[in-house]
């Protein structure tokens, strides 16, 4: 190897972590408006809540199809499906606040707010240190599978204790990944624009929902 090569490969090297970000945090924000936007067209058209069911069959179909498409221009499409079928949830679900509560239009605000901060916040710290979170991957995974697991049951066996506790895991297992997800993109772990864009968005989304349920116990006005 000459040593133009040597020095030149840290600097390629670089240079390609700088493009996944940008490509990245590009394709979050258009598809955070896209989502934003069919959020708010599921509130104008005054949609249901989607059966839980349909909501989880979607999610993981859209999610595997993706994935599997991540490396063409199809998985542009299926991403911009997958945010989009999770704005029209997301709709019924504020629709829900701001009938339920008179200050709910603040209350989704604030968790907006809120989950922009945290997002920003750890995001601009993984940025700037540049440290290493991978350790975190098999601690957030384990982490997520038994929230996960406890939703489902807080929500079939109605325990709004238990669903108060996932809310509050969320927030803190979603600020976690935000870090890890980061981390990885900075040092080289994941090379795919898609595929970080959507565990992003994903940790995003989940991170508002929790915040605002949380507000909405605690500071809600019935």
């Amino acid at each position: 190897m000459s040593l133009n090569t040597a020095i030149s490969r840290p600097e390629a090297d670089i240079l390609a972590t700088n493009k996944v970000l940008r490509n990245t945090y590009l394709l979050l924000s258009m598809t955070l408006i896209f989502s934003a936007m069919t959020a708010g067209a599921a509130m104008v058209l005054n949609l249901p809540h989607f059966n839980p069911f349909i909501t989880l069959i979607g999610y993981f179909g859209l999610l595997f199809l993706t994935t599997k498409f991540s490396n063409s221009g199809l998985g542009l499409i299926f991403v911009f499906a997958l945010t989009g079928f999770m704005g029209l949830t997301l709709g019924p679900i504020l629709t829900l606040y701001i009938k339920a509560f008179s200050n709910g239009h603040e209350l989704i605000m604030t968790a907006l707010g809120g989950t922009g901060v945290i997002f920003l916040g750890l995001s601009g710290y993984a940025l700037t240190t540049r440290k290493d979170f991978s350790f975190m991957g098999g601690f957030l995974m384990v982490g997520v599978l038994v929230a996960f697991l406890a939703g489902l049951g807080a929500m079939f066996f109605a325990i709004p204790a238990l669903s108060l506790a996932v809310s509050a895991m969320f927030i803190l297992l979603m600020s976690g990944m935000i870090l890890f997800q980061t981390s990885e993109i900075i040092h080289g772990g994941e090379t795919n624009y898609i595929l970080a864009t959507v565990s992003l968005y994903v940790s995003i989304y989940n991170l508002f929902l929790s915040l605002l349920q949380l507000l909405g116990v605690f500071s809600g006005d019935d």
